[in-house]
């Protein structure tokens, strides 16, 4: 049991609505309430942008805190003194006065393929010529575009119920989706194939949680650290400083995959375009106490492959959608 000085009687976790942020706001709830018994931990629910705007393309509404904005207006107003993200949607860039203040362990941060009932029997590799993949995300779509181009590829939104409902009525042939949304919500029985990292590069801060909180709040800092996950936090340090150096937002096409083996971290980056013709990838290793140089390091080696070139490419793309 850990013991440090109460920030107070209560301490206010801010969180989505969506069935899996909840799951992973109460599972953030209740290890700080086993390592706290005298501190009440309040979960505060509320909508962002990201959960209202289901009809259009993620990448065409722009992703400055697309899914963050509103949980950070009510720490920074002190409604609320926490939030909890899916590391993956909190930009890399964060306001003035919030701050990461934790990283928890990971979960497997693959990709998955969710079948069609009609193709059980198949793999990604052997899905028919035309067959129609669902993904919402930039970066799926440009990977899966390089090593399968005979595919027809359609945009996908909602929640994971949403989309799953959208597959088995037969939109699509296959969608794509996160192991660790699946795992969590108790859907792992879906998971029909897991994508090598030899295909698709997971997105940066996948399958862990960060817990954002006011810059300087000392009391709160201590609190939360106790979830930290040291390995999990080099490796998510790491790919956020590539991502950041990169300029690069959460619904472009970049890529990571990181691992740390005795205190050597090895982080692997990606840029593609938009049509999966043109895909860069390299890779750094080094200290995993040095994660964030090791990120910045890779952005400038690909920066210097073209990846700067590819990305203003991407951003003219968008912008005339």
């Amino acid at each position: 049991m850990t013991t440090v000085s109460a920030p107070s009687r209560t301490v206010r976790i801010g969180s989505r609505k969506s069935q899996l942020a909840l799951v992973q706001t109460y599972w953030v709830q209740a290890e700080l309430q086993k390592h706290f018994p005298d501190i009440e931990f309040e979960v505060h629910t509320m909508s962002t942008q990201g959960d209202k705007i289901l009809d259009v393309a993620l990448a065409k509404i722009g992703d400055k805190g697309l899914f963050t904005k509103e949980l950070e207006v009510g720490m920074l107003n002190h409604e609320t003194d926490i939030a909890v993200h899916s590391l993956k949607d909190l930009p890399t860039n964060l306001p003035e006065g919030l701050m990461l203040g934790c990283v928890t362990e990971r979960e497997n941060p693959a990709d998955a393929v969710v079948l069609h009932e009609k193709h059980k029997d198949k793999q990604l590799e052997t899905l028919p010529e035309g067959a129609v993949i669902g993904t919402s995300s930039l970066r799926r779509l440009a990977q899966l575009r390089h090593h399968f181009p005979h595919f027809e590829f359609k945009d996908i939104r909602g929640n994971l119920n949403t989309r799953l409902q959208k597959l088995d009525e037969g939109g699509y042939d296959a969608i794509i989706l996160a192991v660790a949304g699946l795992t969590r919500l108790g859907m792992g029985d879906r998971i029909h194939q897991t994508i090598s990292p030899d295909v698709s590069l997971h997105a940066v801060g996948q399958g862990a949680l960060g817990i954002e909180c006011r810059d300087g709040d000392e009391k709160i800092l201590e609190v939360i650290k106790v979830l930290e996950h040291t390995p999990t936090a080099q490796r998510c340090h790491a790919e956020r400083a590539f991502l950041r150096e990169l300029e690069g937002g959460c619904q472009v096409p970049i890529g990571v995959n990181t691992q740390v083996e005795n205190n050597q971290l090895t982080l692997i980056g990606m840029v593609a375009s938009l049509d999966g013709k043109r895909l860069i990838r390299d890779t750094v290793s080094g200290e995993a106490s040095n994660a964030e140089q090791l990120g910045i390091d890779l952005a400038h080696r690909l920066r210097e492959q073209g990846a700067k070139e590819i990305l203003d490419q991407i951003f003219a793309e968008i912008q005339r959608q």
